[in-house]
């Protein structure tokens, strides 16, 4: 006879919320008081971020220190969206190229945000963070990521940097968000996922002609910045703007022009 598994408290706020049915979870919410906790982290984050002006979201390992190519480079690049873009610089709040690209945007004088899970492993925010706002939750973190950056810029990454870009390339394909560009930089890093997206998921019927548009895939750091600038000034004019022509003519028309 098998024994009965042994009683597991939560390790945090996801698996208390996700794993409640399973018997060995202990359970120590109820759904009314779950709802009100994500209430309260919704609540608290927009009141904290509703000042927050050009916002641009970078994306990227927390694996990749200093002393990597990678986090020299962003670090470069959190500077050029502050300085040239004028840019408010989000992240994820982390170590790695999270934190290279708050340091470089504090270097440029601009601000910087950090959006923190809780996680086992990564217990603080880096150092270079004007605002920092701890979540609980990925989804409620996700929310703040978008309603508050009018571009997105991923820059390698693993789970977490595919699983935050993907959900963003969701929302724009479905055109649950408009006027928003996603950037890859990096072509020997993303070059494969999109010979992929191409090859695969467009060749089968998967996505729609003009789906493996929605990205602009690029080494160049002043194509990334003007990017970013047109994205920052349409939002902050509330659009009307010309994000089509930073992004190139062949940028899919008509979801982002009114």
């Amino acid at each position: 006879m098998s024994e009965a598994p042994r009683p597991h408290h939560p390790d945090n706020p996801d698996e208390e919320l996700l794993n409640a049915d399973l018997g060995e979870v202990v359970v120590e919410l109820s759904d009314e008081e779950r709802l009100d906790r994500i209430r309260a982290e919704l609540s608290r984050a927009f009141t904290a971020l509703r000042d927050v002006r050009r916002g641009i979201t970078v994306f990227g390992s927390a694996r990749l220190g200093p002393g990597t190519p990678e986090y020299e480079r962003t670090v470069e690049l959190g500077r050029r969206l502050a300085a040239d873009a004028g840019a408010t610089v989000v992240t994820g709040g982390g170590p790695g190229l999270m934190e290279a690209a708050n340091r470089g945007a504090q270097d440029g004088g601009g601000r910087t945000v950090g959006l923190l899970i809780d996680l086992p492993f990564e217990t603080h925010g880096n150092p270079y963070l004007d605002l920092a706002i701890e979540f609980h939750y990925f989804f409620t973190r996700k929310v703040a990521f978008v309603r508050y950056s009018g571009a997105f810029v991923a820059t390698p990454g693993g789970f977490g940097t595919m699983d935050e870009l993907f959900e963003v390339l969701c929302l724009v394909q479905t055109q649950k968000i408009r006027r928003y560009p996603v950037v890859l930089w990096g072509t020997a890093y993303w070059g494969g996922l999109v010979e992929w997206l191409r090859e695969r998921m467009l060749a089968d019927g998967l996505i729609s002609d003009g789906d493996e548009r929605l990205f602009r895939v690029t080494d160049d750091v002043d194509e990334i910045v003007a990017i970013c600038r047109a994205a920052a000034d349409v939002r902050e004019a509330g659009g009307p703007g010309d994000l089509h022509g930073a992004m190139g003519e062949d940028w899919p028309p008509g979801l982002w022009r009114r």
